[in-house]
């Protein structure tokens, strides 16, 4: 079964020349929820609706380029997308957040910590990685970006579908592949090209890792197949304030294939920030 989702985006507003999609539910501390590539806010419904019903003001918005925020002109970046972040939460009056990012979002969360350290009050880094890309990364990236360009975008969800789930969920719940697969086949070629391109040109943020003196909370899972587990570990190791998990039997899509235990973990780090 898959999960149930409004029929029309909520909300735009204008964000830095681009229109911005996002959604928003309940009331009281923010959380900003970053979904991670080539997806959308939608990835986060089971998390939304659980921070909500436990007293929290839960944001999700899409980035430039997926779901139904615009690409816009040129390229982007890891900044970029945080620059988005960080004007959507101006709009919206929220000084500072609790922030989630998975994979990319992960990226660009690090990315905003970087620049404006104090619109966090903790950060939650889900199936991601603080290195850069080595070389067989940056050659993948260009070549889905060949394909992209070339009139092929379809080759990025059959790519990435390949790694997104653990082998048990692929086998026993075809209908969330499948309802996952609809959102990466639904990104514009633009947005694919700038999300690529992003990820292959992130810096290694390492170094700013020793800085993070915020709460956070590091979420692996055992059948990652796309971001191996021991990039969660390595994060892990040079934060202070940690608490970290390894969601047995989860995949990349460990939100949405193991939400009830996710939810639990993601809400009693939520609790502690009360």
């Amino acid at each position: 079964m898959g999960f149930d989702y409004p029929q029309e985006v909520r909300l735009k507003i204008s964000v830095n020349g681009i229109n911005l999609a996002y959604e928003e539910a309940g009331s009281g501390p923010a959380v900003i929820l970053i979904h991670g590539f080539p997806l959308c806010r939608k990835m986060w419904r089971p998390q939304m609706d659980a921070l909500a019903e436990a007293g929290f003001r839960v944001i999700a918005p899409d980035l430039r380029g997926f779901g139904e925020s615009e690409a816009g002109p040129g390229g982007a970046s890891v900044a970029t997308y945080a620059d988005d972040i960080a004007e959507l939460m101006d709009h919206l009056g929220v000084g500072r957040a609790v922030i989630v990012g998975m994979s990319m979002g992960g990226y660009v969360l690090l990315s905003l910590l970087s620049r404006y350290p104090q619109r966090a009050v903790a950060a939650g880094f889900i199936v991601t990685r603080c290195d850069g890309d080595d070389e067989a990364g940056v050659a993948k990236r260009n070549n889905l970006i060949a394909e992209v360009e070339s009139g092929r975008p379809e080759a990025v969800s059959g790519a990435f579908e390949s790694v997104l789930f653990a082998p048990q969920t692929t086998a026993s719940r075809p209908e969330l592949v499948a309802e996952v697969k609809s959102w990466m086949d639904g990104v514009s070629a633009e947005g694919l090209v700038q999300g690529l391109e992003a990820m292959r040109d992130r810096p290694d943020s390492t170094p700013l890792l020793k800085d993070i003196r915020i709460p956070t909370l590091v979420i692996g899972a055992s059948e990652d197949r796309a971001i191996p587990l021991e990039k969660s570990s390595a994060l892990t190791a040079a934060l202070h304030q940690v608490h970290f998990v390894v969601i047995d039997g989860g995949g990349h899509m460990v939100n949405l294939e193991q939400s009830e235990e996710f939810n639990g973990e993601l809400l009693d780090f939520m609790r502690q920030m009360r």
